[in-house]
């Protein structure tokens, strides 16, 4: 039969029975549905931690008390550690021989930032650090110009503006040079930052960037803080990495064969995280909809079972004039592939569109995973030939001289 003939043989089966079709077509749907939708959401997370990884240095290490991912509670002994202070920050980079551009990394304070008459919102992250936070943290100056080694030595009031806080309080006015308040405190701003955007609803753009020296006598010193150090090329990242540990330990005074008392990362270690948490979820999604997929094949099967036994006289009919087995097999493993392959285009369509609504949630690209749409159509290709095999040989093995009597 051709393509087009078979096509409308299909359609007739599935109007003939439009209840049992519909909960066929359904449990497809459904199947075919937890597995889109799943991988095209897990591709979306993927793709917003890959374009969060590229709006951090690619070389540089984190250092932190805990983990930067982190699943579930902490363990007792993760909560107990010792904070990691400013003058951690400040020995390491005494020590550091392979590393360089070692840079505190802590939000003192949320505020509100006043400029005349003009005051953001609350919610402005005051943060404190030194002359190599932007490149750490692949932020580039607009205009203006980067803190120097006298800023931080000696705790200037001087200030870095981000993008929205620029927005929000300069709208006629050019920020370089003028005065801005926050906290009881005036500071100038000698540095305006290109956007970043922002992931998650989170901005990269709404903070102020002051000396941590200058923090340290507003906020007070006494607290927990990351610390960053640039690798001086990607190439040396793992030699970093060794480096830090090993004067951290001098440092923070651990004794030979104890574990670390505190968590490194780089963008390495924080992808090898996250594609074990997106593994799982892949794995979850395929398990259910393989559980679904089954049921639906059962399904399948006994559509066009029934499907063989009304149309008996019609197999019978169709060998008397010549038909081979080979040709009634053929028909009736088409029409199951395309029962399959239409609840599996309505899947994935929704599966796609549903998938999606994450990235329209953490404001980043849609993502259409091709490579699950392939293994979709391929999928319902197995599904119609596996649950389709039977039916068709009962069909191409029924006696013409019997079926032609069928009533």
């Amino acid at each position: 039969m051709h393509i087009k003939e078979v096509i409308v043989q299909a359609s007739e089966s599935l109007k003939a029975n439009k209840l049992r079709s519909a909960l066929t077509l359904l449990a497809l749907v459904i199947g075919v549905f937890a597995v889109i939708v799943s991988t095209t959401a897990v591709a979306v997370l993927d793709n917003y931690f890959k374009t969060t990884m590229s709006l951090m240095g690619t070389d540089v290490v984190n250092v932190s008390k805990t983990p930067s991912v982190q699943m579930g509670s902490l363990s007792d002994d993760i909560r107990n550690r010792k904070d990691i202070t400013f003058e951690t920050a400040e020995r390491l980079n005494d020590l550091m021989r392979i590393g360089r551009a070692v840079s505190p990394d802590e939000v003192f304070q949320l505020s509100s930032i006043k400029f005349k008459d003009e005051e953001t919102e609350p919610n402005v992250y005051v943060r404190g650090s030194n002359e190599h936070y932007l490149a750490n943290n692949s932020y580039e100056l607009e205009d203006g110009r980067n803190f120097t080694g006298d800023d931080v030595q000696y705790g200037r009031n001087v200030a870095i503006i981000g993008k929205d806080v620029q927005d929000v309080l300069f709208k006629n006015e050019y920020p370089i040079g003028k005065q801005i308040r926050f906290d009881g405190k005036p500071y100038t701003v000698i540095g305006i930052l290109k956007p970043k955007g922002q992931i998650f609803g989170q901005s990269f753009d709404n903070f102020v960037l002051i000396p941590y020296t200058t923090a340290m006598n507003a906020y007070g010193a006494n607290r927990n803080i990351n610390i960053q150090v640039r690798a001086p090329a990607i190439d040396f990242i793992e030699q970093t990495v060794e480096e830090v540990t090993g004067i951290l330990r001098v440092i923070r005074k651990v004794s030979p064969g104890e574990s670390n008392d505190f968590e490194i990362s780089t963008n390495e270690s924080l992808s090898g995280t996250f594609d074990s948490f997106t593994g799982a979820l892949y794995l979850g999604g395929f398990a259910i909809g393989f559980i679904t997929l089954l049921g639906a094949g059962i399904g399948v099967m006994n559509i066009m079972l029934v499907s063989v036994s009304e149309r008996t006289r019609e197999i019978g009919i169709r060998k008397a004039v010549g038909a081979t087995q080979k040709a009634i097999v053929s028909q009736f493993l088409m029409e199951t592939i395309f029962i399959c392959q239409l609840g599996g285009i309505i899947g994935m369509i929704l599966g796609i569109g549903v998938g999606n609504l994450m990235a329209l949630w953490i404001e980043t690209e849609p993502v259409i995973p091709l490579w699950s749409v392939i293994g979709g159509f391929g999928g319902m290709l197995i599904v119609g030939l596996i649950f389709g095999v039977y039916p068709a040989y009962k069909a191409s093995k029924l006696d013409p001289i019997e079926s032609l009597r069928y009533e």
